[in-house]
């Protein structure tokens, strides 16, 4: 019986993938037992024990970034939450340990290299985090999403661009799109109360939304309401300024909810979050979003064409990881100051009428996108547990 560790989380962004290779793992090997390391603040502390999966836990312990309180400490603590991980893979006795970033990673790799089990590593994001830096001249094997990562790997390790590991969700649909993307999308327009004949646009900021990307859209609403549709999902606490916005722009009688007692209502669809994402993406014609790891990397996979307006903070990821889309030809770019009510006017209707360049848009971000990522990485952790167990 091969025993994998799935070592990372904190975020949707390092759960999700996780969680979709351990699916693979199982599904190509029943007889595998897979258990998961992270810590007791990430959501892994929920997600993975719903998803079926053991979870493990250690202290997260950030690596120190100037000289503090926490940088003297630091020494002390990572001596800790190491030793505490030994113990969990001498119990797990583990054949491979996989990490996907996030504070259970570093140690993981490091001590699994101390005992001479395989390490490795998926990396999401353009450039890579410190935690898989550190562990990529340990790894036996590394798939990243994007060509360029920065990532250094030692004389044992290969270094592939595999994609991402798509939520079950996401997998299900690119492969409903892939064989009849209409069917797909007439149901569900059912669902979301939208028209399955009339071109539509999604406006999505994540889970606490974009204000920038809100504002521009609504002030532009009467624009884009004369060629398309629109889903705006504003994030928490934001739908109100949305919707006043829009009654300002584009009058009364355009405003509704998302869901099947929609459909009688009006055309532009508020709503802070859905749960059902995936419903909107088959129903979009056109993404705004911001332009995060896992964000591009699904909407590429499942050949949507998006305008991404990078989060304009930290030290330019965003920018990279939208970067190689735009340059395929399956997405436009453009910075958030920019991106402004006159911006969207002028850009999104004309986009929007040009069938042929959406549609060849949809192609591009179809050909960069990988859809077997999970059942990839899945096969190259099995190889090397069969070879450790040897």
């Amino acid at each position: 019986m091969k025993k994998i560790v799935l070592a990372g989380g904190g975020t949707a962004g390092h759960v999700n993938p996780l969680l979709a290779v351990a699916d693979a793992i199982v599904r190509l090997d029943p007889e595998a037992k897979v258990s998961a390391l992270g810590t007791e603040v990430g959501l892994e502390k929920d997600l993975v024990p719903a998803a079926g999966y053991e979870l493990d836990t250690i202290e997260k312990v950030p690596f120190p970034r100037r000289l503090n309180k926490a940088a003297f400490q630091f020494p002390a603590r990572w001596r800790r939450e190491c030793a505490k991980t030994r113990a969990i893979l001498e119990r797990r006795e583990a054949d491979v340990v996989v990490g996907f970033g996030g504070y259970a990673s570093a140690p993981a790799y490091s001590v699994a290299h101390t005992m001479g089990i395989p390490v490795v590593i998926h990396e999401q994001n353009a450039r890579a985090g410190m935690a898989n830096k550190l562990g990529a001249r340990y790894a036996d094997f590394v798939g990243t999403v994007y060509e360029s990562t920065g990532l250094k790997v030692g004389k044992q390790g290969t270094i592939e661009r595999v994609g991402l590991p798509l939520r079950p969700v996401i997998a299900k649909l690119a492969a409903e799109l892939e064989s009849n993307r209409e069917q797909a999308r007439e149901r569900a327009a059912q669902e979301l109360g939208v028209d399955s004949r009339r071109p539509l646009v999604l406006v999505t900021g994540g889970s606490l939304g974009a204000v920038s990307l809100n504002r521009a859209v609504a002030a532009a609403s009467k624009d884009i309401l004369s060629v398309a549709q629109i889903v705006h999902l504003t994030g928490r606490g934001k739908a109100d300024e949305v919707r006043n916005l829009v009654e300002v722009n584009a009058g009364e009688g355009h405003l509704a909810g998302i869901g099947p007692q929609a459909a009688d209502e009006g055309d532009y669809h508020v709503a802070e979050y859905l749960e059902r994402i995936d419903l909107a993406f088959a129903c979009a014609d056109l993404i705004i979003c911001r332009s995060g790891a896992g964000t591009v990397a699904e909407l590429t996979a499942l050949g949507l064409p998006a305008v991404y307006v990078p989060l304009p903070i930290g030290n330019g990821e965003q920018r990279f990881n939208a970067q190689p889309v735009v340059e395929a030809g399956g997405g436009m770019m453009v910075d958030d100051a920019e991106l402004t009510p006159a911006w969207v006017r002028k850009h999104i209707p004309a986009l929007l009428n040009d069938t042929d360049a959406l549609l060849a848009m949809g192609g591009k971000a179809w050909e960069y996108g990988i859809r077997d990522a999970a059942d990839t990485m899945a096969r190259r952790i099995l190889d090397l547990a069969d070879r450790h167990i040897v």
